[in-house]
C-alpha cells in the first residue's frame, strides 16, 4: 500500500494525479500527460501506483503463453519508416513460406507444447485473394486445437480488398477459417497525420478502428499495441491510449495492452534520419513510465499489461512487472519483425526461464492461454516442460538464416 505521507512529499499536480488513480477514477489525458512530467521522488511514485493497481487487479500472479510466430512472407507493398523487415518483391531477401511449411512450423509448436500460433506477414503484390484463409484451413486440419492468433488489420484490409468484399464480410471468412483472435499490431500511433509521416499509405486510424470494432463484434477478440519512442510526443502516446480505452469500453474485445518500444538501427526513418529530431527508442526510464500511465489509464478497462522481452531484454522486462505489467508475453520460438530490426532477442525465451524470472522478483508465474485462461500455476518447486529441453535454439531456424535460403524464395509474379 502507498501511504498518504509519500504522497504529500509529492508534487501536488503529480500526487492529485495519483491519488484520483488509487480511487480508481478514470485519468484524463490532461492528467495522463502530467506524469510524464515527473521527476525524481515523483517518477518513483508514478511507478508505485502502477504496481499497486495491479496487484488490486490481478494479483500476483505473472502469466506467458507458449507460442511461435510464424512471419511466413517478408515481401510487402509498403514501405513504412519503422520496419526492417519488409523488402520489395524485386529483392534478392524476400522470402514466401509455402503453405506445407506454415504447417510444419505449427506442427512442431504444438509438439513442444505450444498453445498458440500468430501468424503474421508482410503483404505481397498480387496476392491470392483466399492466401489466409488457406493458411488457418491447412493449420487446422492438421491441429485442430491450436490458437490461430492471427492477422493485423493491415492484413484483414489487405485481404478484404483482394477479396472484394467488406471488412465484416472477410472477417466471417476468416473465422469461419479458423482464426480465433487478432494480433492489435499495425496500430503504431493512432493519430492520422503521424501515420502520414512515419508511415504513409499504411492503413488508415479510421480503417484500423473499424477493423477491431467489428471483428470484437464478430465475437474475434484482439490485443492492443502502441509504438512509441520515435517522433511522438507524450501527449500523442496518452490520445492513443485513450482512443484504445474508449474502444474497450464499447466492445470489452482487447484482452490485454502492450507497449512497443520503437527498435530503431535498422529502421529505415532512423537509418537515413527521415524526421527532424528522431530518436533512437525511448530511454529507460521513458519505457517504465510508459508503461506505468498505460497501467493506470487502462486499469479500469483492459486486465492485462503485457511488455515486451524482445524488445527490452529479460532483465528490463522484470523491472516493467514492477511498474504495472503483470504478463511476460509468449516464448515465440520465432521472431523475425523485431529481430530484423536490430532487437538482440526474439529467437526463444523458455518456459523455465520466464518462469526463473518471475519469481527472482517475488511473483507466481502461470503458463495461460491466449484468451489468459490459467493453465498450468506453478506454485513451488519446478518441472521441465518440452520446450525446456531444447538444448539448440537453432533447430528452429532464424531469420537470418530464412533470408538466404534459395527454396524459400519469393518467387515475383510479375517476372516473366
Amino acid at each position: 500500500m502507498i501511504s498518504d505521507s509519500l504522497l504529500k512529499n509529492a508534487d501536488p499536480l503529480i500526487a492529485e494525479v495519483l491519488d484520483h488513480a488509487l480511487s480508481e477514477k478514470e485519468i484524463s489525458v490532461k492528467e495522463a500527460v502530467r506524469l510524464f512530467d515527473a521527476k525524481g521522488l515523483d517518477f518513483h511514485l508514478v511507478g508505485m501506483v502502477a504496481d499497486e493497481l495491479r496487484r488490486r487487479r490481478v494479483g500476483d500472479i505473472v502469466t506467458f503463453v507458449v507460442n511461435r510466430n510464424i512471419n511466413f512472407t517478408n515481401v510487402c507493398i509498403k514501405q513504412c519508416g519503422f520496419c526492417a523487415f519488409s523488402r520489395d518483391f524485386r529483392e534478392e531477401e524476400g522470402y514466401f513460406l509455402p503453405t506445407e511449411e506454415i504447417v510444419r512450423r505449427a506442427k512442431e509448436a504444438h509438439q513442444f507444447g505450444a498453445t498458440e500460433v500468430c501468424i503474421q506477414a508482410g503483404l505481397p503484390p498480387n496476392m491470392e485473394s483466399k492466401t489466409y484463409e488457406n493458411i488457418c484451413r491447412a493449420i487446422k486440419s492438421e491441429i485442430p486445437d491450436i490458437h490461430i492468433h492471427g492477422f493485423s488489420p493491415e492484413e484483414v484490409l489487405y485481404g478484404a480488398t483482394l477479396s472484394n468484399v467488406s471488412i465484416k464480410e472477410y472477417l466471417m471468412r476468416l473465422k469461419d477459417a479458423g482464426v480465433n483472435t487478432l494480433p492489435g499490431t499495425a496500430a503504431e500511433i493512432l493519430d492520422q497525420e503521424m501515420r502520414d509521416k512515419i508511415s504513409p499509405g499504411r492503413i488508415s486510424v479510421k480503417d484500423w478502428v473499424e477493423v477491431i470494432k467489428t471483428a470484437h463484434r464478430l465475437g474475434i477478440n484482439s490485443t492492443s499495441t502502441i509504438m512509441f519512442g520515435h517522433i511522438e510526443t507524450p501527449e500523442d502516446r496518452v490520445k492513443h491510449i485513450a482512443k484504445i480505452r474508449d474502444i474497450q469500453k464499447e466492445t470489452g474485445g482487447f484482452t490485454e495492452f502492450v507497449p512497443l518500444n520503437f527498435i530503431y538501427s535498422e529502421a529505415p526513418m532512423y537509418k537515413h534520419q527521415l524526421h527532424e529530431q528522431i530518436r533512437s527508442g525511448a530511454s529507460a526510464n521513458d519505457v517504465l513510465i510508459t508503461h506505468a500511465v498505460s497501467r493506470i489509464m487502462l486499469n479500469n478497462s483492459i486486465n492485462n499489461i503485457q511488455m515486451s522481452w524482445v524488445k527490452e531484454g529479460p532483465k528490463m522486462a522484470q523491472v516493467l512487472l514492477m511498474w504495472g505489467a503483470n504478463d511476460f508475453g509468449g516464448t515465440l520460438i520465432n521472431e523475425s519483425i523485431s529481430t530484423s530490426a536490430g532487437a538482440s532477442y526474439g529467437q526463444l525465451l523458455k518456459p523455465k526461464d520466464m518462469r526463473r524470472m518471475i519469481r527472482e522478483i517475488g511473483r507466481i508465474p502461470a503458463q495461460r492461454n491466449t484468451s489468459y485462461k490459467i493453465l498450468k500455476k506453478y506454485d513451488s518447486g519446478e518441472q521441465e516442460d518440452e520446450l525446456d529441453k531444447v538444448s539448440d535454439p537453432s533447430q528452429f531456424g532464424s531469420y537470418f538464416e530464412l533470408v538466404k535460403l534459395d527454396k524459400y524464395r519469393y518467387k515475383n509474379p510479375r517476372a516473366k
